[in-house]
């Protein structure tokens, strides 16, 4: 009876993984690891990785503890370590704030989320944050009354008016899936708007913990139904869920190292990963 117990449990918790109900590249390694503690196995391992293959930090979570005699306590060091890392990003990453600013951000990184969070509410600064809606399943709104709900102003606009918004931005700030020694995986449209904040020349900056390094990054493409709920005809549906963005493209990249150029974070990530 309790062994059915713990499968449903985490049945359960791979279905929200697999259906976006649990969202962002963080919560998705907290629940991988929740998972594997209630069936420390390869095999399971295996399933836990397959439902979001996408995942670096939730791979480098999972190979830690396969290595690991006692996984409890290396998942508790793991999750204490990504805590650490999130209050000195935030710490570091409020720095580029200033008052009277308007910043740009695109989906729901919870590491943006508490940059911009920390800047209000233990710095004091005042400024002003444009998301875009995110299509298709609209995670700009997430971001939008997380802001409001901790007293900052926001504006959404929808996807295709990025342009309009972001020359009226100072910075750009983003979360990232995956870093490689040469790209940056965040959701599908960074790189466009990347590009655009190129153009009118506006710092950006991706923002992650190094634990999200890896050799190479698969982009997930997911269900046509969330483009198109009752498509049922011939049409076909290209949904990426991420892009890629090059590194050489960014001004700098925030972790719990600082900010740094892409070369000193790729050196600093893969010498720390090593030493896991």
């Amino acid at each position: 009876m309790k062994e059915e117990v713990i499968a449903r449990q985490f049945n359960k918790i791979l279905s929200d993984i697999k259906s976006v109900k649990v969202q962002g590249a963080e919560n998705v390694a907290k629940a991988g690891i929740k998972a594997f503690l209630l069936i420390p196995t390869k095999s399971a391992a295996k399933k836990i990785l397959a439902v979001r293959p996408t995942e670096p930090l939730l791979q480098n979570a999972i190979k830690v503890l396969l290595k690991s005699k006692k996984p409890k306590v290396t998942a508790k060091k793991f999750l204490e370590d990504l805590n650490k890392s999130h209050e000195a990003i935030s710490k570091k990453g409020a720095k580029l704030v200033k008052n009277d600013m308007n910043i740009y951000t695109h989906c729901h990184s919870s590491t943006v989320m508490d940059i911009l969070k920390y800047a209000k509410r233990k710095q004091k600064k005042k400024f002003v944050v444009y998301t875009s809606e995110v299509e298709p399943l609209l995670q700009g709104r997430i971001t939008a009354k997380d802001l409001a709900d901790s007293g900052i102003k926001v504006i959404v606009s929808p996807d295709l008016a990025a342009e309009q918004s972001i020359k009226k931005c100072d910075i750009f700030f983003f979360g990232a899936d995956a870093f490689t020694k040469s790209i940056v995986a965040n959701k599908i449209g960074t790189s466009m708007l990347v590009k655009l904040a190129e153009d009118y020349n506006i710092p950006r900056y991706a923002c992650g913990v190094s634990l999200k390094i890896t050799n190479k990054v698969k982009i997930e493409q997911r269900s046509q139904h969330e483009v198109w709920r009752n498509n049922d005809s011939d049409i076909e549906i290209f949904n990426p869920a991420f892009g890629k963005t090059k590194l050489k493209e960014l001004s700098g990249i925030i972790s719990e190292f600082g900010i740094l150029t892409s070369k000193q974070f790729v050196k600093k990530a893969k010498e720390k990963l090593k030493q896991l």
